[in-house]
């Protein structure tokens, strides 16, 4: 299997994909020059394709599986909260979207700050009710929200879960949201033995000592262990 990554930063997640999927990085997506720097030296058969906002997806080789953790600035609770919208550092989910629209790519993963679940989002590709959730006054759409109404949208199923580094044996609490979301379409042989029948919902099953944390999960059908993944970050 062949991956990319969006926002690659030191190339993490990308390693981590590799692990889990068995896939080889076939490019990454990076503006800054230093960790441009690091990626180079992990990465050296994977070109650096740049500005996220500037590439042609349409000539971007496809790959298998596309990861991307989009700038969290606007939605850490460090931050001054401005949410996923259009204009902020966080809003550059939408090039992501865009990524996936046009490679189509078998599995999706994102990774983000808790901050994803409360930071207001505008709508992207999924349609923005304010009568379908939340309370009277508050905003009716949050981050992550929006990445898995676009995920939804765009054709792809999605299961979500929260894990601290601590899970995993990290002397640190870095609790992290991460979704893992396939192509519904996909019911070739291949597909269908990718997801299993019910590994993903055993994935994505919080240990006791952190069912108070974890995020809301969708329980689908997958084998794929986010644990694994941020493990490896």
């Amino acid at each position: 299997m062949k991956s990319g990554e969006l926002f690659a930063g030191y190339g993490g997640l990308a390693l981590a994909i590799e692990k889990v999927f068995n896939a080889t990085t076939a490019w990454v997506s990076e503006f800054e020059s230093a960790p441009s720097k690091i990626l180079a030296r992990r990465f050296p058969l994977a070109p650096n394709i740049g500005d996220v906002t500037k590439v042609d997806w349409l000539a971007v080789q496809p790959v298998d599986v596309i990861g991307g953790g989009s700038p969290c600035q606007d939605l850490s609770h460090a931050g001054k909260r401005a949410g996923m919208r259009d204009g902020t550092r966080s809003g550059l989910w939408a090039s992501m979207c865009d990524a996936i629209e046009i490679i189509r790519p078998r599995f999706v993963v994102w990774e983000n700050v808790r901050g994803a679940l409360s930071a207001e989002a505008t709508a992207g590709d999924v349609e923005s009710c304010e009568f379908c959730v939340g309370d009277p006054g508050e905003p009716p759409l949050r981050a992550l929200g929006r990445v898995l109404g676009d995920l939804a949208e765009l054709g792809y199923d999605a299961a979500w879960c929260g894990l601290r580094a601590a899970d995993v044996g990290a002397p640190h609490g870095r609790f992290r949201v991460f979704v893992l979301a396939w192509d519904a379409s996909d019911t070739s042989s291949e597909g269908l033995e990718a997801r299993g029948k019910d590994g993903l919902e055993v994935a994505l099953l919080p240990s006791p000592r952190t069912s108070d944390t974890n995020g809301p999960g969708a329980h689908g059908t997958g084998g794929l262990d986010l644990r694994t993944v941020v493990a490896t970050l």
